[in-house]
């Protein structure tokens, strides 16, 4: 096994409301990304492959990063629809999606636990098949030789350190809160499964006049 390093993507269109009109980075977010593949470069942080999920904003981010690796892009890294699943809960249960952050805090958890539970109707995917496809899209990163950057989403971030670590839907939906844009989250094998050895770090944010580009949305 490989170690990977999961990357979540740029800050993106934190106005939308629909799943489509999220998914483009916004100025700062190429700007995030540019960033850390600069100090990618400059601390010799080594990695032969580079992959990510298909939506617009895992392509940009990866773009904005400047590698120089040729992403392998694959559709199993990416997101879960949230806001496809919020407004499901909105029509089925009466629960309003919410529009400030202490709303959302409240609100990830119940839709992450509706979701697992079968609660949800007509759901874009199931939450045993986010689950599945997560997993086996790392399990094939990692039979590839030398570490790996992966460049997707806080959700499936979340669901790696929900299946390394064991978590349940309150610990998972804890983990997917805290992630920030371009945060890297390592997976290292140890023992012949998953240890994280590194979670939400974002070196590249850490001068001073960059402080207020840490962004969660």
């Amino acid at each position: 096994m490989s170690h990977i390093t999961l990357i979540r993507h740029g800050q993106a269109n934190t106005g939308a409301t629909d799943e489509a009109s999220y998914d483009k980075l916004s100025p700062l977010g190429h700007t995030q990304a540019a960033w850390l593949g600069t100090h990618l470069r400059e601390a010799r942080d080594f990695h032969t492959r580079l992959y990510s999920g298909t939506l617009r904003r895992h392509v940009e981010t990866a773009a904005s990063m400047e590698t120089g690796l040729d992403p392998v892009r694959d559709a199993r890294l990416n997101e879960l629809e949230y806001l496809t699943l919020a407004q499901l809960m909105h029509e089925q249960h009466g629960i309003e999606v919410p529009t400030t952050q202490e709303g959302f805090t409240v609100h990830l958890p119940q839709v992450f636990q509706y979701w697992k539970d079968g609660r949800l109707a007509d759901t874009p995917e199931t939450f045993d098949a986010f689950e599945t496809r997560v997993a086996a899209a790392l399990a094939d990163i990692a039979q590839g030789q030398g570490p790996a950057l992966v460049v997707t989403s806080g959700g499936v971030i979340a669901m790696a350190m929900r299946q390394a670590l064991g978590l349940d839907i309150n610990g998972m939906a804890r983990i997917a809160l805290a992630i920030m844009n371009s945060s890297m989250h390592r997976l290292f094998p140890i023992g012949g499964t998953w240890s994280p050895v590194l979670f939400n770090a974002v070196p590249h944010l850490d001068p001073p006049d960059r402080h207020e580009a840490r962004t969660h949305v």
